[in-house]
């Protein structure tokens, strides 16, 4: 439960129709089984302790008598479990017979929710014994006390207050409007179902669907629990297939036509952060609703959830093609919709033989093509100075001229040394004015350029380098269309593969693929022995680890504890834990003292759920302090 995590289980256990007796014991160990492997949330289908096909011995007092204290015996069996249990069971109450989910914690049953939406269709003939539940909140008699009974009932953690629990029973998910909705308006973040859903073909895709969209639509978590083997084959098969889903996604999904257990760690504080961002989703309004406490032990959740090491790339090679595809054609997009509206028909791009100047040159490259534009009319410029590799040059030229882009060299070693004589600094010092000096001289030279032709300058710098503000003020930092800076380091690296093994070009194909094999580098310093000797990521850290930190803050807004618990997990075999801390160290020191150069960010389109904008996604003042995250990572 430590940073917001909790182990939820859904089980099919084997039972016999109408034998509540065998059912208790099978569902008990059932349970054991969940708690042993660490759940805290435990969902059983719906009218388990009696099976969910006794169709007319429904109506027989004996099965409904068996079935309450059988569910007596449960919660009196399960009294040393820690975690909060939901069970279906038939319930009598006012003379009438309801379809429900008993709620047990601590060796007692907490609450009785009733089923609203009985289906009386097809296959489905409940309405034949039972009648629709009240949302409005009754306390009735049962077990030596009294207990809340109807729909609008709240489950909340005394322990874990941002845990809230609501309930619903099969087809209430599968109306036009499902309590569920309702629940989540009033504040709660896990639904459970309880259900005993049929397999017929197509059903089980449907019902994924269901759950995923259900979690999505309610910025939730979803556990759903069904009937499984032991249930009467006379009519109908169930086939099991449990679902737990979170935010539109499945994080665990069982095996169907094969009665089994499945686990998810559901993580609460994102769900509530994730609630906290949205402006239209509410804020809880619990007029109507009971609220039932429920306590469990506090303790750090052994997680099963993993955490991708590269959160920006998808790991399916179809999937990831697909969103190659999408982002180049979104950059060419945004940067089409700046050329037309200025009339440019001229763009001037640095190109340097690395990475990002590769994939602005491309996608400029396509910009012109959407717009019939011919790529002699893009002034790729190579601006060799003190850094400057072979490698490097002769890929910037090669792919300038397989491109069918102008090529034009500006040599800038002697303008730079003459910059030094006027400010009096030391050739010998390969310091920041050093460095910074070639690439705010690289600038001025394709803004001047750009001035001759009335051209565009089109930025190369990427989401990465503009978390850690590892750009030059007023150099590299700024253009006048950023096409790269949404796009993190890790995903550049995929965008150039794609357009490398697509273009159908086999010279531009072995140019790019010697890009990707370069290191990393603003070549900036001299080389040594003709090999780049300043490599990026020995500097300022892994790109891969920074990347990570950068998608579970902004994205996710976990804090530093939460963000190296997860880094440890996902890099693990890869990165020692003393690296990943002094990088995530860096990470945040970084990026709270860089902001300033984000906060004049030229334009650019934003391509995914993690942006940097001052004027979208990130409103960040400059001068904020890292002090309280900082000081969180002191104590790891």
């Amino acid at each position: 439960m430590n940073q917001g995590f909790i182990k939820a289980a859904a089980g099919t256990p084997s039972i016999k129709v109408a034998d509540c007796c065998y059912n208790e014991k099978e569902i008990a160990k059932t349970i054991r089984e969940m708690a042993a492997h660490g759940a805290k949330l435990m969902v059983l289908p719906e009218l388990c302790l009696t099976a969910y096909t006794c169709q007319d011995l429904f109506w027989q007092d004996a099965l409904i008598r068996e079935a309450e204290e059988q569910l007596l015996r449960l919660a009196e069996e399960v009294r040393d479990i820690d975690g909060l249990i939901f069970v279906g069971t038939p319930f009598a109450c006012k003379g009438k017979l309801y379809n429900t989910a008993a709620v047990i914690s601590g060796g007692e049953v907490i609450g009785i929710v009733p089923k609203i939406n009985l289906p009386n269709y097809c296959e489905f003939y409940e309405a034949r014994h039972f009648i629709p539940g009240n949302k409005e909140i009754e306390w009735i008699p049962f077990g030596g006390k009294e207990i809340p009974f109807g729909t609008n009932q709240l489950f909340v953690c005394d322990t874990m207050p941002e845990l809230v629990v609501a309930a619903e029973i099969c087809e209430d998910l599968w109306v036009p409007n499902p309590p569920s909705i309702r629940h989540v308006l009033a504040g709660a973040n896990v639904i459970v179902n309880l259900s005993a859903s049929d397999e017929v073909i197509g059903k089980d895709a449907y019902r994924k669907g269901l759950v995923k969209g259900q979690s999505a639509n309610l910025v939730c978590g979803y556990i759903y629990a069904t009937a499984g083997e032991g249930e009467s084959t006379q009519d109908l098969v169930f086939g099991g297939g449990n679902l737990i889903g979170e935010n539109g996604v499945l994080l665990a999904e069982g095996t169907r036509f094969k009665n089994e257990i499945v686990y998810g760690d559901l993580d609460i504080q994102r769900l509530q952060s994730e609630r906290r961002k949205m402006s239209t989703f509410p804020g809880a309004d619990e007029t109507g609703y009971c609220r039932v406490p429920f306590s469990l032990e506090v303790q750090e959740t052994a997680l099963e959830r993993t955490f991708d090491p590269a959160p920006f790339v998808p790991s399916d090679k179809g999937d990831r093609d697909r969103r190659c595809e999408e982002i180049l054609t979104i950059q060419a997009m945004g940067l089409k919709k700046r050329l037309m509206h200025t009339n440019c028909t001229h763009a001037v791009l640095g190109i340097s033989g690395g990475l990002d100047s590769t994939l602005a040159l491309l996608v400029t490259a396509r910009a012109f093509d959407l717009l019939g534009i011919p790529r002699k009319n893009i002034l790729a410029v190579t601006m060799p100075c003190f850094g400057t590799t072979d490698r490097t040059y002769t890929n910037a030229c090669r792919m300038t001229e397989c491109l069918g882009a102008a090529l034009k060299e500006v040599d800038i070693r002697a303008s730079v040394t003459q910059h030094f004589k006027d400010i009096g600094h030391d050739m010998e010092a390969h310091d920041v004015t050093f460095e910074n000096a070639q690439a705010r001289e690289r600038t001025q030279v394709l803004m001047d350029l750009a001035n001759q032709c009335q051209g565009m300058v089109i930025g190369t710098g990427d989401l990465s380098e503009l978390a850690l503000g590892w750009a030059t003020y007023n150099g590299d930092h700024m253009s006048m269309y950023g096409v790269n800076s949404s796009i993190p380091k890790t995903l550049v690296r995929h965008l150039v593969r794609y357009y490398a093994d697509n273009c159908g070009e086999a010279e531009l194909a072995s140019i790019l693929r010697d890009v990707l094999d370069t290191p990393v580098s603003p070549e900036l310093l001299p080389p040594k022995d003709g090999v780049i000797s300043q490599k990026t990521e020995d500097l300022v850290g892994p790109y891969e680890l920074h990347d990570f930190f950068l998608y579970y803050m902004l994205r996710a807004d976990f804090p530093p504890s939460k963000i190296l618990r997860i880094a440890k997990l996902s890099f693990k075999g890869v990165y020692d834990d003393d690296t990943i801390v002094k990088w995530l160290k860096t990470f945040y020191r970084r990026f709270f003292s860089q902001q300033f150069k984000r906060s004049c960010l030229p334009d650019g389109p934003k391509v995914g759920s993690v942006a940097v904008s001052p004027r979208g996604d990130l409103r960040m003042p400059s001068d904020a302090c890292a002090d309280v995250w900082m000081k969180e990572l002191e104590n790891e």
